[in-house]
């Protein structure tokens, strides 16, 4: 499975709409198998949402996002985490061992996650 987190700084991005790098990994078997910077400077609200689906993206990972690109995302059928944060390599830990719920990686302000499930990693 391919997963893109929003990157800024060596931490998921504060807000999707605004991103302009994303960190795209593939996951096998619960490991990381490859990985690498995709530039994500895109000219409209639905090029953005279109370069998910030509990177081949399952999961997006990501911080604040409006509920308009969420929909676009979601109609692609790429599984969302939104409103997360932390250092990227911790999310992608966090994320591969079923823990990425957890309120350590949720952005200060935005209440307990609804989707208590594993990160579903293969």
């Amino acid at each position: 499975m391919k997963v893109a987190v929003t990157f800024w700084e060596g931490r998921i991005s504060p807000l999707f709409e605004t991103t302009r790098m994303l960190l795209v990994a593939k996951i096998e078997r619960r490991e990381v198998t490859e990985f690498h910077l995709e530039p994500f400077g895109c000219e409209s609200e639905f090029s953005r949402v279109s370069r998910l689906d030509q990177l081949g993206i399952h999961v997006l990972i990501c911080g604040g996002i409006s509920r308009f690109f969420a929909n676009l995302i979601e109609a692609r059928n790429i599984r969302m985490i939104p409103f997360s944060a932390g250092r990227v390599e911790e999310v992608f830990d966090a994320f591969i061992r079923g823990t990425l719920f957890s309120n350590r990686f949720r952005m200060p302000g935005c209440g307990p996650r609804r989707d208590q499930g594993p990160g579903g990693a293969e």
